[in-house]
């Protein structure tokens, strides 16, 4: 998959430091990108075998009225232990791995002049071993205090929700020291948005 015409970024960061802000830039210069999230809701739709794997595992009470897994009442489970969230990775992992690996072999296949660039937005990212297949990892930053007052207001969590959410997750330092491009989602949109464009010329200053 990571040939010499096609180009993979791996792109990470812990929850609320603004990684949806660098893949919406990273598509506008013509990157090809796979949200893993998103993967994961689509197998956890009814008629999915992961749908039916998490019912059997986590009960029926993590239902919404209309059959759709209510991710909230799941999180709530999982967040709040660490082994419950581990089995659900197990559940999870593996298919959503399938997904985005035939994904990537469905992509066209570029030229030296004009690669083809593949995205592969996770959370996850380091954990499920995606690195030995990218030819960068590019990790999204930003403070503890500020991850906080994003998910109050943009996911309107309270406090104690926010932080149990941030501290369910890797330590943001574990994944900067396997990055091979660190942005730092600090100050104002323009400021980040000229990361990714300085650090995208840098790879491919003709595309």
């Amino acid at each position: 998959m990571s040939n010499k015409y096609n180009y993979i970024i791996g792109l990470t960061g812990n929850i609320a430091c603004g990684k949806s802000t660098v893949v919406a830039e990273l598509q506008r210069l013509g990157a090809h990108v796979i949200d893993a999230d998103h993967v994961t809701r689509l197998l956890q739709q009814p008629g999915q075998s992961v749908y039916t794997t998490i019912v059997a595992t986590f009960g029926t009470h993590i239902l919404q009225p209309d059959g759709q897994i209510n991710r909230r009442a799941l999180g709530e489970i999982v967040f709040n232990d660490v082994t419950q969230l581990r089995a659900l990775e197990a559940l999870i992992h593996p298919a959503v791995h399938h997904h985005i690996t035939q994904w990537l072999a469905d992509l066209p296949v570029g030229t030296y002049q004009k690669p083809v660039v593949a995205v592969i937005d996770a959370i996850k990212l380091i954990e499920s071993g995606w690195p030995a297949i990218c030819n960068a990892v590019w990790v999204v930053t930003a403070a503890r205090d500020l991850q906080i007052e994003r998910l109050c207001r943009t996911r309107n969590m309270s406090h104690a929700e926010a932080v149990t959410r941030i501290d369910a997750q890797a330590p943001q330092a574990a994944k900067v020291a396997v990055a091979d491009v660190v942005i730092s989602n600090q100050g104002d949109i323009a400021t980040t948005l000229q990361q990714v464009l300085v650090h995208w010329q840098a790879i491919f200053p003709h595309h």
